[in-house]
């Protein structure tokens, strides 16, 4: 009896394992570990990282192209030695190939201190495509918050 009981949780566990894998390998759920991803290059100083998550044809506010964003991400890694990132919950909204997601931002330097000329929180607004199977940010816009 004790091995019947063994198999059949055996089973149920290989079970919810592949239901676990399916739900997590939605468009949403990629879209979220590609921004969890891209949020834990930052907070490691890891601009390269970071940068894999962003289209070639990226453009942010006041015109910021991919270059431009990845000089300040390198930048605030030499200046900083942790960038801390810290965003509320994530309101994603997918569409076939593109998605949006919105959210609150709060950025610190190591050890809580908040970066001096970024003090504040601000809103985040961006939008996303699949591209070669993988989900790139191409356009951002941000006001700081009040």
């Amino acid at each position: 009896m004790a091995k019947t009981g063994i198999t059949f949780r055996g089973g149920l566990l290989a079970c919810l394992s592949l239901l676990a894998a399916c739900a997590s390998d939605t468009p949403e759920a990629r879209l979220r570990q590609q921004f969890d991803t891209m949020q834990a290059a930052v907070e490691a100083g890891s601009p390269s990282d970071f940068i894999e998550g962003v289209s070639t044809d990226f453009v942010g506010e006041d015109g910021l192209d991919r270059a431009a964003l990845h000089n300040l991400l390198r930048a605030r890694a030499l200046t900083n030695t942790r960038i801390g990132a810290t965003t509320g919950p994530l309101d994603v909204s997918v569409d076939g190939d593109n998605a949006e997601v919105a959210f609150d931002l709060l950025l610190t330097a190591g050890q809580g201190g908040v970066l001096p000329d970024q003090a504040g929180t601000y809103r985040v607004v961006t939008a996303w495509r699949l591209e070669a199977d993988d989900w790139r940010v191409h356009h951002a816009r941000w006001e700081r918050g009040r």
